[in-house]
This record gives structure tokens, C-alpha cells and sequence, in this order.
């Protein structure tokens, strides 16, 4: 059974039980539930499918953030030949993580 939902602006798929990191989001709390209702598809466990337009009436999925995490670090380097002009700049993207609890459809 899966279920791809819309966050925002990207398509996910989502399992039940699965963790994953998504963009952050800083007005959720960890050990809260969040509800993603914008489900574009529910495959159940007979594997039938069904594809919403835009949406799957009725169905939602319901996952528990575990962590607000911060991704690896990126370096970003800075190079201007011939000035003797060098930089080097790092970054590490912020995300949320979560655990699907239930896909309920």
C-alpha cells in the first residue's frame, strides 16, 4: 500500500512506515501528527489503484515528525581567475523528518 501525496511544491511517496526527510517545516512540532490531505493517488493492499482529479476524495495520510534535522554540508566555492580572488562558503540545508503512520483511504 502507498499513497503519493502533494507538500508543497514536490510529489511524494509515502509507505506506511517509512521515514523520510522533507523540506522544513518550522511551525510543527517533533512528536506531533501531521495530516498531508492532498493525496493524488492510493494504491491499496488488493492493488487496486486510484488516481484522484486533482485529489482522492476522503483519503489522507497521517505521519508523526520525529526531528527538525539539518542535511550534509555542502561546500560552495568561489573562483575569479587571475584577481587572486577565492572563497569558500558552506551550507547545510534544514528538513524536517517524519514517520507515515497510516494511509487511510
Amino acid at each position: 500500500m502507498y499513497a503519493v501525496v502533494r507538500d508543497r511544491s514536490r510529489s511524494l511517496k509515502l509507505e506506511p512506515g517509512q521515514e523520510l526527510w522533507v523540506d522544513h517545516m518550522p511551525q510543527v512540532e517533533p512528536g506531533s501528527e501531521l495530516v498531508f490531505d492532498r493525496v493524488e493517488l492510493v494504491s491499496g493492499d488488493d492493488g487496486q489503484v486510484r488516481v484522484g482529479t486533482p485529489t482522492v476524495e476522503g483519503a489522507s495520510v497521517v505521519a508523526e515528525v520525529v526531528d527538525h534535522v539539518r542535511g550534509p554540508k555542502l561546500l560552495v566555492s568561489f573562483f575569479r581567475r587571475r584577481k587572486s580572488s577565492r572563497r569558500k562558503q558552506g551550507h547545510r540545508q534544514p528538513y524536517t523528518q517524519i514517520r507515515v503512520k497510516e494511509i487511510r483511504a
